[in-house]
């Protein structure tokens, strides 16, 4: 198992989530869904089903609605299942077990590759409505989203294995684990899940260890908002910059910035960054 997959959480968990919040939001009996690996579809999440026909089917690209979906990276309905010509029909047992025959199937796209597929069903042959495709189609996107922010930070986690600097580290080498250790603050503040946001913290913190000195005797607690702003400033960011970096104001960054200058004991921002430093705060 490599290392990054003890910082990335289950993606399923993100999955779960949003099946969960399509059910309460769009007044549909059946939401169902799962992740997809190597072209197959796995169904693992379900709202409102009354058989175990469906739990744990696998589905082939090209092969059903959900295959069609993965196939053309956009959604597909079908208003009577049974009785669609424009899907395959693998899949009739367990989807007439269930008793559905509306269908919306949204798939999650992250760098052109399906990850996902989400479904919303009703038993009735009245076609969902576009309260209920919106709704879906809104929950997809903010998936894809999640799982794009969480490739990122995995990929920035493996440059950092791979990294393995010398005690003394080359200037061009600290100023990349510099920005790399910035970027990955600001993907933080981004991220969705609460446990992805704190692991990150860990991460940051190890590799403000590789390269900070030695440490005071009396470390300033700086909040995390004023660590994500120095960490900014130290990659000579202007409070606009920054604010655009980390999804906040201006005069939000200027407020967390000064607060942190006030903590370090520090007159200017360029030595609010070198306190920082020498406090093992910032690598």
């Amino acid at each position: 198992m490599p290392a990054t997959s003890l910082l990335r959480p289950r993606d399923g968990d993100a999955l779960r989530a949003e099946i969960r919040w399509v059910a309460r939001r769009a007044n549909v009996p059946v939401v169902f869904g799962g992740p997809v690996d190597e072209d197959t579809l796995l169904l693992t999440e379900f709202v409102g089903t009354v058989t175990t026909g469906l739990r744990g089917l696998s589905v082939l690209r090209t092969a059903g609605l959900g295959g069609r979906v993965m196939e053309h990276h956009r959604p597909a309905a079908v208003a009577d299942y049974r009785g669609a010509s424009s899907i395959t029909h693998h899949y009739d047992g367990p989807v007439c077990g269930e008793g559905l025959r509306s269908i919306v199937a949204v798939p999650v796209v992250v760098a052109d590759r399906p990850r996902a597929v989400l479904y919303a069903a009703t038993r009735g042959t009245s076609p969902l409505g576009d309260r209920t495709t919106e709704v879906i189609v809104q929950a997809g996107r903010r998936l894809a989203t999640e799982i794009a922010i969480r490739d990122e930070v995995d990929r920035r986690v493996r440059m950092l294995e791979l990294t393995t600097p010398a005690p003394a580290a080359t200037p061009a080498i600290a100023e990349e684990l510099r920005e790399i250790h910035a970027e990955l603050r600001a993907m933080a503040t981004a991220a969705g899940d609460a446990a992805l946001r704190e692991r990150l913290s860990g991460v940051c913190d190890r590799l403000t260890g590789v390269l900070a000195g030695e440490s005071a005797d009396e470390v300033p607690r700086l909040s995390r908002r004023e660590l994500d702003v120095l960490a900014q400033i130290a990659l000579g960011c202007t409070n606009q910059e920054a604010a655009l970096r980390l999804s906040l104001g201006a005069e939000t960054v200027k407020s967390y910035l000064r607060q942190a200058m006030t903590k370090l004991d520090a007159r200017t921002r360029h030595e609010a960054v070198a306190l920082a430093r020498r406090h093992r705060l910032l690598p």
